[in-house]
């Protein structure tokens, strides 16, 4: 009993030293020896990652503990060492933040500490090492080996600690399967396999730690269902199993979790209803089941206890339930991205004083504010309110008086007019995010809101000067409105700006010189599709952040500056369609982080070529690289080409997202970068960018001599296009290893030869066009040249066989006519298969097998696309360049 309640005392006062419950009393020397050795088994380093993390999160000061160690002294006296204190065996280490680092012996000397009853060895690093086997020759009660980069399976030595109360191995990289045999620690009452990599489905045997008050397994890969066994843990508080593949019904009985405080299980795949137990637990207090397929109605609590209820972002339909309006412990409400339908009157929300968080959007609600007489007593606590697309026509009446909002969210709605003056009053002092996006505004006054950070109005019908938000902002986007004039340099007093977005508008004049200055600050910059003339701002500062920086579509000339190398994280570059007139900026391949370059459509001239002596790779990250419609000659860039390591699959593409982009200041947006490119003659903006896209289009210039065979080595390769040059020679059977290839365009060339038959064996070739050549001989048939009408070959004479009218004096029986289905025929632009990807508030579709997404301001161009509508396309003609010179 006296060691418990030392060891309890140890526990609660970690600042008192062992030391001060000591008598005279040393420890063995046994004991001291076997922590030396320990100590010996590490170096001492200094993470910056860990140190931060020890004193902002977990609060403790990151310091080396063995330091103090030292033979021949107490280790009774050592920092993070605890004895018994009547007879000196050391019962508990805690070395949690030490800066421990490198291999964690498998047969440590810890084992020889009989008595040892706490171990805390968290937020060290120990080199990817496995969890020993050995941990039950120990009697631990308590064991934390978190954020420690362990990594292989759970060592199933854990499962024999059976006076174990305490596990927590999170934050490590460990695999495999959860091991059943943690089943027997019956004592358990903390269990903690948080943000590993383990896998399979939860065992069983956990239903058996009856004692268990708090079970972490989130950020796993954890699949299957929840176990049935799980019902039976009923002195459960805290359950996060979030962020897995979990599938499957939650387990149901109505008297179940009777002790449940937290419930999280967001971020997985489970279905079906809600279950009972949710409404009727007494102590269930946070509810965070967002981001699933749920489905059905929300029922009626029966308990008053939420004060969290996440449920966003599943398949819930129905009204909403009256009970919500009395949770009167209510904080936070979000049931965004479902199906609820019904009229909500906001004066509902009444009777909950205590909510600070309201996210309605993206359902079929509507919302109305009658009730405008006690405006300030409806909401007043609220800092966050997220209506998009819910219907309404005006700024709602109950935000009057809302002086301690932070964050107002409207867009996607059928708001028009102005923004009133009564807004400028709201969250005079607090609000610091602003989304009215796609709406109908059509004016804007001067931003009073003095602490405003984001501030979105894209996709409005707004005219007038541009206007300057205040000196606080760090996201401004005002992208596909009708704002003209110049761009005051006032913006750039703006120092904390990251992100600009002034793209789709009427603005003209010269860019701001003052753009440069303020690129040590600006990471996303996007001014296409404008009428900027002059030149670009010269000068960019050495400590350039720009990733993004996109001016296509404006009417800019002269050189490109050699300073925008100064931006060094680079990674998307997009002058297309502009008047800018130089050589080829061969300084770009020296960008470390340039994935997209777009040149297109400006008065770009010279050789590609360069010197072979030199050693620096060129490119070795691009993915698009996009110099179609200049005025490039000599032969194509061989040695390019061979440096394209992301392209060959020689450089490793470490993205963790879907698409090209970056995260707000927070880390709570992803904004992603846009392009302007053409397909089939269409010009058409990418508005976002898969991170797998390979693209290369050199069409449209002056390049002569072969195709070089090297470009079969671009084997992740989705699109190139070659045409309209002066290309000779034959086609590569090389060409034939890139099957990743969706399109392909030689047309318009001077290639002779046949057309190689290893271009069957392109499984994912959806488009391709070798016309207006010299080429002869049979069309390669089967597979994917059955899908390629007569427009793909025309112009080429010598060539026979399906699908041109030419026979080729063998006998050959007609190919299948896969391009009909349903009597109709699908001949759209280069055979682009278009696929609804999405609706929300515009429009956006999917092109070839659902990899491009664009927008286009045509919609009689949609229509017929959409509606697959034939057409013959006329010849390609070389293109006329006179009106640019």
């Amino acid at each position: 009993m006296a060691s418990y309640l030392f060891l309890c005392l140890f526990l609660f006062f970690p600042h008192l030293h062992a030391s001060s419950f000591l008598g005279s009393h040393s420890c063995s020397h046994h004991e001291a020896a076997s922590l030396i050795q320990f100590k010996n088994s590490f170096s001492i380093t200094q993470t910056v990652h860990a140190v931060r993390y020890c004193s902002h999160i977990v609060g403790f000061q990151s310091y080396p503990k063995t330091n103090s160690w030292k033979e021949g002294t107490d280790c009774c006296s050592w920092d993070g060492v605890t004895c018994h204190h009547l007879n000196a065996h050391v019962i508990a280490l805690d070395l949690s933040c030490s800066r421990l680092y490198g291999n964690f012996p498998s047969n440590t000397t810890l084992f020889h500490l009989p008595h040892l009853q706490k171990l805390d060895l968290s937020y060290n690093d120990f080199n990817l090492s496995k969890i020993p086997s050995d941990f039950n020759n120990v009697s631990l009660k308590f064991l934390d080996l978190s954020h420690s980069n362990l990594s292989g399976p759970v060592s199933r030595s854990l499962g024999k600690l059976l006076q174990l109360s305490d596990l927590d191995l999170s934050r490590n990289q460990l695999s495999g399967q959860i091991p059943r045999i943690l089943g027997n620690l019956l004592q358990l009452t903390y269990l903690s396999l948080h943000e590993n990599q383990l896998s399979g489905q939860i065992p069983r045997s956990l239903g058996n730690l009856l004692h268990l008050t708090n079970l972490d397994l989130s950020r796993n890969q954890l699949s299957g269902q929840i176990p049935l066994s799980i019902l039976s843990l009923t002195q459960l508080e805290y359950m996060r199993i979030d962020g897995n593949t979990l599938e499957g019904s939650i387990p149901d009985e109505v008297t179940a979790f009777p002790n449940l405080i937290s419930l999280d299980l967001s971020g997985n795949l489970l279905n079906g209803t809600l279950p009972s137990w949710l409404y009727t637990a007494p102590s269930l207090k946070e509810i965070y089941l967002s981001q699933n397929q749920f489905s059905g109605n929300i029922k009626e609590f029966q308990s008053k206890s939420p004060e969290l209820i996440w449920l966003n972002n599943n398949k819930l339909q129905g009204p909403l339930p009256s009970s919500i309006f009395q949770l009167l412990n209510l904080t936070l409400l979000s049931l965004s991205s479902n199906n609820l339908s019904g009229v909500i009157e906001l004066s509902m929300f009444s009777n909950l004083p205590n909510l600070n968080y309201l996210d309605l959007s993206y359902n079929s609600l509507s919302l109305t504010s009658n009730s405008t007489s006690s405006v300030n007593h409806i909401l007043p606590n609220l800092i966050g309110i997220f209506l998009s697309s819910c219907n309404l026509s005006e700024f709602p009446q109950f935000l009057k008086g809302l002086k301690s909002l932070e964050s107002l969210d409207l867009s996607c709605n059928r708001i028009e007019g102005k923004i009133p003056q009564w807004m400028q009053e709201v969250g005079n002092d607090s609000l610091s995010y602003l989304n009215v996006s796609h709406n109908s505004l059509t004016e804007v006054e001067h931003f009073l809101w003095k602490n405003i950070a984001v501030l979105d109005l894209s996709s409005n019908l707004i005219r007038g000067n541009l206007p300057i938000p205040a000196l606080t902002i760090k996201v401004f986007l005002i992208s596909n409105n009708s704002f003209n004039g110049e761009v005051s340099s006032l913006i750039c007093n703006a120092s904390f700006l990251r992100i600009l977005d002034l793209s789709h508008n009427n603005l003209s004049g010269t860019i701001p010189q003052c753009f440069g200055s303020l690129s040590d600050s600006l990471e996303f910059l996007n001014l296409m599709k404008n009428k900027f003339y002059g030149t670009i701002p010269p000068t960019f500062a050495k400590g350039c952040n720009l990733s993004n920086f996109n001016l296509n579509g404006n009417l800019l000339e002269g050189p490109l500056t050699p300073s925008i190398f100064n931006c060094k994280g680079l990674e998307v570059l997009d002058l297309g369609n502009n008047k800018i007139n130089d050589t080829f900026p061969h300084w770009l391949g020296s960008l470390p982080q340039l994935q997209v370059l777009v040149l297109k459509s400006n008065h770009m001239h010279g050789s590609l070529c360069v010197n072979s002596s030199k050693s620096s790779p060129f490119f070795s990250k691009i993915q698009i690289f996009d110099l179609s419609s200049n005025y490039f000659s000599g032969p194509l860039p061989v040695e390019y080409i061979n440096s394209f390591k992301a392209i060959i699959n020689l450089e490793t593409i470490g993205s963790t997202v879907s698409y090209m982009g970056m995260y707000d200041y927070e880390g709570s947006a992803f904004y992603t970068y846009s392009i302007g490119i053409a397909m089939k003659g269409q010009d058409m903006e990418l508005v976002k960018i898969f991170t797998m896209w390979m693209i290369i289009d050199l069409s449209n210039n002056q390049f002569e001599g072969e195709i070089p065979k090297v470009i079969g080595k671009l084997n992740l390769l989705k699109g190139l296009n070659l045409s309209h040059n002066n290309l000779n020679g034959g086609i590569p059977t090389s060409i034939g290893n890139l099957t990743s290839l969706e399109w392909l365009d030689l047309s318009s060339n001077r290639l002779s030869g046949t057309i190689p038959n290893r271009l069957e064996d392109l499984p994912f070739l959806s488009s391709l066009n070798v016309s207006e050549n010299q080429l002869h001989g049979q069309i390669p048939q089967g597979k994917q040249f059955n899908t390629f009408g007569n427009d793909s070959y025309e112009g080429n004479k010598g060539l026979c066989g399906f699908p041109v009218s030419k026979g080729c004096n063998i006998i050959e029986s007609p190919p299948p006519n896969v391009l009909e289905k349903d009597g109709s025929k699908s001949n759209i632009a280069f055979g682009w298969k278009v696929v609804l990807v999405g609706y929300g508030c515009g429009v956006v579709f999917g092109m070839s097998v659902g990899y491009v997404v664009f927008q286009t301001g045509k919609p009689k161009w949609l229509v017929n696309l959409v509606e697959n509508q034939q057409r013959e396309e006329a010849k390609k003609k070389v293109k006329v360049r006179q009106s640019q010179q």
